[in-house]
């Protein structure tokens, strides 16, 4: 297994992070404590029309987490453009994070759990709830609040609201 000792633990944190918000980097120092290697995997996502490029999604999630303070094992972030678990077997990955805010969250997690698991038993899933601070937090609303004139500073790092409102045309 070159150079890695058979209890080297690889998780993948799956999204768009269209844009990345401090909720998501929260959830990824979080799952960082509970591996050896996190992969941050930003997924293409055509179907969801991303105001970003999946380029610009992975520059933004590099930047954050390049000045997140706290990290707990090596993160690197990498694209994705196939199936979740197809990608996650072949980053010899162990497990899935996955994010739940709400109920809401659950019914379609529960669904593709089930799913993931059918497709491949040896990846597990690990749902971490997200903090009180962040329930409420989504990409979707950022985007709505920021192209509003809203202001977004509480939920995104500074470089995200700067490239939010560039490309929203919101001002600054």
């Amino acid at each position: 297994m070159n150079n890695q000792t058979a209890h080297h633990r690889i998780g993948v944190y799956p999204g768009t992070f269209d844009p990345v918000t401090k909720g998501h980097l929260h959830l990824i120092r979080r799952a960082s404590k509970l591996v050896d290697h996190l992969i941050v995997a930003v997924a293409e996502n055509a179907r969801k029309s991303p105001t970003f490029s999946q380029q610009e999604r992975l520059e933004m999630v590099r930047t954050d987490i390049a000045n997140m303070r706290e990290k707990h094992c090596v993160i690197d972030v990498l694209p994705y453009d196939n199936l979740l678990v197809t990608f996650a077997a072949e980053q010899k990955a162990s497990c899935i994070f996955r994010g739940l805010r709400a109920v809401s969250d659950f019914d379609f997690e529960f669904q593709m759990t089930g799913m993931n698991a059918r497709l491949d038993p040896d990846i597990e899933t690990v749902f971490l709830m997200a903090a009180d601070k962040w329930q409420f937090v989504s990409s979707s609303f950022v985007k709505e609040i920021c192209s509003l004139g809203g202001d977004i500073s509480e939920v995104v790092t500074p470089a995200v609201e700067a490239r939010l409102k560039e490309k929203l045309g919101a001002g600054g």
